[in-house]
């Protein structure tokens, strides 16, 4: 895909261009590391970073001054552990690898301060069991956020999702579950202060477009008339109406694999 001139913007915005370490660098300069950058804060404190892939979520993470373990159970040195050895040593920041399942993970109770996963938990095969395992790794007190996971309405809705996706047809890894699937794991593993942030609330689940480019699009949707459409525009660049406006429109999005994310807490 990578080779392919016309995927170029895809391969970007996934972050699997090469160097690693400019996407990495690239993704914590991002709007939606910006978002999760306040809600995570800042080290010390010990992270796993769930699914880790190519590993740009724990040079974010290590960046932010955690000690990171990244869980990435595909050695490949492409998007795998290989590839987070690479920019863990290019980078000199503190990322250990630990190559296993979310399902059976090798620690101990309450080793970390925080629990990180993009989109990841659409990948895992038996999601109670690895929240049940999220949850006893994690230190009383301590918080999980889950970014990025694909959302469906229901059931049906998931082969329209599959068909649409740019990756799906080349590796046929992707998945989708419902709201509630996702909060009832969550909730049933024993977190607590469940927050949902819907597809159009924050950079976190539409970067790495902007703001302003949402806006364009919903403002084209609204109004098919072009000079309307600035008009429109204008309004949702108003400080707070954008804002609303997305944050209503959130709650009506339909789309098969729409992003949303979860944060939950382990009772202290």
């Amino acid at each position: 895909m990578r080779a392919q001139p016309d995927s170029g913007q895809i391969v970007r915005d996934a972050y699997f261009d090469d160097p690693l370490i400019d996407a990495a660098e690239r993704y914590w300069k991002s709007n939606e590391w910006h978002s999760l950058r306040q809600i995570v804060g800042k080290g010390p404190g010990k992270a796993l970073d769930v699914g880790a892939g190519r590993g740009i979520a724990s040079y974010a993470l290590a960046r932010e001054g955690f000690t990171v373990t990244a869980l990435e159970p595909d050695p490949s040195d492409l998007v795998g552990s290989g590839a987070i050895r690479e920019l863990a040593l290019k980078s000199s920041l503190p990322i250990a690898i630990e190559e296993n399942l979310s399902e059976r993970l090798p620690f101990e109770d309450s080793s970390f301060d925080l629990i990180f996963a993009r989109a990841v938990l659409h990948h895992i095969g038996d999601l109670p069991a690895a929240m049940h395992e999220f949850w006893r790794v994690l230190r009383p007190g301590g918080m999980i956020v889950a970014a990025r996971e694909h959302v469906i309405s229901s059931a049906k809705d998931l082969p329209a999702f599959l068909a649409s996706h740019p990756l799906h047809h080349r590796y046929g890894g992707e998945s989708a579950n419902t709201l509630l699937f996702y909060q009832k794991a969550i909730r049933e593993a024993g977190f607590e202060g469940l927050r949902t942030i819907g597809s159009l609330d924050s950079a976190i689940n539409f970067g790495p477009q902007s703001e302003r480019e949402i806006h364009q699009r919903i403002a084209a949707q609204v109004m098919p008339i072009v000079p309307l459409q600035l008009v429109v525009l204008s309004l949702l660049n108003i400080p707070g109406v954008g804002k609303t406006v997305r944050r209503l429109l959130s709650r009506f999005d339909r789309r098969p694999g729409r992003h949303a994310t979860f944060l939950a807490w382990k009772p202290a």
